[in-house]
């Protein structure tokens, strides 16, 4: 270890020693009933993590969503990081991101008005709201809660990064944690995130034996499968987009990125044959005038036959939305889009079993 990184950890084990604290406190209220969760009468799935940011939290909403909401009238209820509004909002089609948030605004807009998605910092709050505008709902999914306890949820879906897992960390601000890893034993089904297609049987049961869980509690592996590139804005963009697998050496690509952990995107990118030059923002990055003029100056000194600014499926929401975006950038402006696949039991697994808990939870709150 450096003498800085020893400096560090002088200076911050202490904090987080008295953050795990302050944590644990409030975990073991909730645990006690001096603070109270408030249960509702519809299946509530919440979806988080322990660590903060970069697991794949969207993704796998969307998967929940895409393969439940033809047997339930679901909704979406998120807290809407980094919007301007506050209190409940509900998405509607002139809905912006500054309104409700970059991530809702993806999913409204990818499900449309076939799942209705709110935004509310007091979770209880915005599901009681959303009841009351759409009684017809049966089935909620909560973004981003799992530290959120007000609400007590019919099934906890914990992800943590298969390349920086929660029993490799530490609290904040030392580490990246939360909450301790004692948190886990509140899961219902634990999802190890952006595995990689080379890791082997072996490897699944180490990485499972480390995570140390109950026998009722579920563990899967899932990916990131990505798309095809798509235009930011398709007015401008010609007919035909770019396929990264027909780009040659000659060509250059521009990666912007604003999310919790670029690494795996860049890193896709980078298998293809084009140069690549990188620009990394904060996660839910707010792109402003003096960051667009910066990324038009760098694409037009960019070298290349062929060239193309390729950003991810969330900062093209943030991007599309932007009063600054130049002009004559928007030909050449790509996202890619990801999905969710699972290795080993396949999404299927993952659907039936949270189906099984919600059967399971509602079996014994009518005994």
């Amino acid at each position: 270890m450096s003498k800085h990184g020893a400096l560090a950890k002088i200076v911050l084990c202490p904090m987080s020693w008295l953050y795990g604290v302050g944590t644990y406190v409030r975990n073991k209220c909730f645990d006690f009933g001096l603070l109270k969760e408030k249960e509702f009468d519809v299946p509530v799935i919440v979806v988080g993590n322990l660590a903060v940011g970069g697991t794949g939290k969207t993704p796998h909403v969307e998967y929940i969503i895409e393969h439940m909401r033809h047997s339930h009238h679901m909704a979406m209820v998120s807290r809407g990081y980094k919007r301007s509004t506050s209190g409940f909002v509900m998405a509607t089609r002139r809905s912006t991101p500054a309104d409700i948030g970059d991530e809702p605004y993806q999913i409204y807009h990818k499900f449309g008005c076939e799942v209705p998605v709110a935004v509310c910092e007091d979770r209880v709050k915005g599901i009681a709201e959303l009841l009351r505008i759409d009684p017809d709902i049966n089935l909620i999914v909560l973004d981003d809660a799992f530290q959120h306890r007000y609400v007590k949820p019919t099934v906890s879906v914990l992800l943590t990064e298969q390349s920086r897992p929660f029993f490799e960390d530490s609290m904040l601000p030392y580490g990246r944690l939360r909450e301790s890893r004692a948190g886990v034993r509140r899961a219902d089904i634990v999802v190890a995130s952006k595995c990689s297609e080379r890791m082997r049987d072996i490897d699944l049961r180490i990485f499972e034996e480390n995570l140390k869980l109950s026998a009722w509690q579920r563990v899967f592996f899932s990916k990131l499968a990505y798309g095809k590139l798509k235009p930011i804005f398709p007015d401008e963009a010609p007919d035909v987009a770019p396929a990264l697998d027909w780009l040659t050496d000659e060509d250059m690509l521009y990666i912007v990125a604003g999310i919790g952990n670029p690494k795996p995107f860049v890193r896709y990118l980078k298998h293809f044959k084009p140069s690549v030059r990188v620009n990394v923002f904060s996660d839910h990055h707010n792109y402003s005038k003096r960051d667009m003029a910066f990324i038009q100056k760098r694409f037009e000194t960019m070298g290349g036959k062929h060239k193309f600014m390729v950003t991810t499926e969330k900062d093209a929401v943030r991007m599309a939305n932007s009063p600054y975006f130049p002009h004559s950038l928007k030909r050449y402006a790509y996202y890619l889009p990801i999905k969710v696949g699972f290795l080993r039991d396949g999404g299927e697994g993952f659907i039936d079993q949270i189906r099984k808990v919600i059967k399971e939870k509602e079996r014994l709150r009518n005994t």
